[in-house]
């Protein structure tokens, strides 16, 4: 196919997606898509879109490549607006050297090529210079993988390569040196980062969760003294097991429950309240039975038929359920009320669990009506210790609790009580957080307290 033919085939395609409000940023399904069925020039499209979006990058920032199996190297055009970026518009160089686009490919092309030939296992690269991951960059240092088993097992090893100009051969080399010592992610000193995966969508979200572990760093170091997640945990991550369940048509009612599930995930998304990785969300179908969250998908690209249907301790067959799973499981187990359950870390939040800093919620009356006290727990392992911290939250008397190096647990009677709570919750972090710039927190008196707790129904 023609540069041309394929330029008015995307086009075309891009204004149905946006018609049929299939449109996505994502890279693992995209209007029902796998991302396996996309050209390299879209996948790559989109994908900076959504890095440009989220404030990962800037107009003038950040490449990202594509090696095919052919050994062409497809890559994001130099000096192009990344927010008006086109399919195309990005530049195949092919191995012999010769190239297609209408204009040079990114300036920093040699460092690609150069991760491409060390690391045989890496078929996709991105490099972006967004502000968490700069602060550590300009200080020179790495971010600690180990407040969080998740961001532990997803960003693997983390290096440094020294300085070099932008573009040249020796900063290739520095780069491509450190992927060869077997890191998936290398900080640039003074610069940004770089970060290989498998494949494109593989890449974005060991970045974006490398990004977020940063941002949550930065803000638990304003707090307090930070902790890290047992050794043992992190080397030997526990999986919840599931026996297979047998195939059933869903029910209207499932179909409604997984469609308004996925709305909030999207919408938690859209609002940072979670990452592509990390974050799940259930909801009760009946006494035994619930839908949840798929494990390493996507979560803007979720749809409803990657929910999971889970029934005691059996899940559909072929499914894999999230590693919070077991623990949703026994909420709703010990907990006839509840009928949604939110496991997530935003950045704010996530601040207070990786650190030794209590979260107040006696701040403004609707944290207090709608998160309670909000205690926080040690370090639990989700898995492991899910009867534990089952016990701990119930939808009267904690509805939020914080679980140190894991994230926040938030229960509701539905979707939309349950993700209104994350929703105050991580408002109420950041303002905590924001407010240690202005002076030392005064938290509403305990008549006030006392008047919303008779106003609203909270005492016994």
């Amino acid at each position: 196919m023609g540069l041309c033919q394929w330029q008015r085939v995307a086009e075309s395609a891009e204004i149905v997606a946006v018609a049929t409000g299939t449109r996505a940023l994502g890279s693992a399904r995209v209007g029902g898509m796998e991302a396996n069925w996309l050209h390299p020039r879209q996948e790559l499209v989109q994908t900076m879109s959504r890095i440009y979006r989220y404030r990962m990058t800037t107009t003038s920032g950040g490449n990202l490549s594509i090696l095919d199996p052919d050994g062409s190297i497809w890559i994001t055009p130099s000096r192009l607006d990344k927010a008006k970026l086109r399919p195309a518009d990005v530049v195949q160089v092919m191995p012999d050297g010769r190239r297609s686009g209408p204009v040079p490919p990114s300036s920093e092309f040699p460092f690609h090529q150069a991760i491409y030939r060390r690391r045989p296992d890496i078929k996709a690269i991105v490099h972006a210079h967004p502000g968490a991951l700069v602060a550590y960059s300009i200080c020179r240092e790495l971010p600690d993988l180990r407040v969080q088993s998740h961001a532990f097992e997803v960003c693997h090893k983390i290096a440094y390569a020294d300085y070099a100009c932008p573009g040249s051969s020796e900063l290739a080399g520095n780069i491509a040196d450190a992927f060869a010592g077997g890191a998936d992610c290398v900080m640039l000193e003074n610069h940004g980062v770089v970060v290989g995966g498998k494949d494109l969508q593989d890449a974005f979200q060991r970045f974006e969760t490398l990004e977020y572990v940063a941002r949550s760093l930065i803000n638990a170091h304003r707090l307090g003294k930070i902790s890290s997640v047992p050794v043992e945990v992190l080397r030997h991550p526990p999986r919840p097991e599931f026996a297979p369940l047998p195939k059933s048509k869903a029910s209207n009612r499932e179909k409604e429950l997984r469609a308004e599930l996925c709305e909030f995930l999207h919408r938690s998304y859209e609002q940072r309240l979670l990452i592509s990785t990390a974050g799940a969300f259930s909801a009760r179908l009946d006494d035994d039975r619930f839908v949840v969250t798929p494990h390493r998908r996507d979560r803007l690209e979720i749809e409803p038929d990657r929910m999971v249907r889970i029934s005691g301790n059996a899940c559909e067959e072929g499914a894999h359920p999230s590693r919070a799973a077991r623990l949703h499981a026994r909420i709703y187990e010990k907990h006839p009320d509840v009928g949604a359950v939110i496991l997530a870390q935003p950045a704010a939040v996530s601040g207070f669990c990786m650190s030794d800093a209590k979260l107040s919620t006696r701040t403004i009356p609707e944290s207090y009506l709608v998160l309670q006290e909000s205690p926080k727990v040690p370090f639990r392992c989700i898995v492991n210790d899910a009867d534990e911290l089952a016990e701990w939250v119930s939808l009267r008397r904690c509805p939020v609790l914080l679980i140190q190096n894991e994230g926040a647990l938030v229960v509701g009677k539905d979707p939309l009580d349950a993700f209104d709570r994350l929703e105050v919750l991580e408002a109420t972090a950041e303002a905590l957080q924001l407010s240690q710039a202005v002076g030392p927190l005064v938290p509403m008196p305990e008549d006030a307290l006392d008047e919303l707790r008779r106003a609203f129904g909270m005492e016994d």
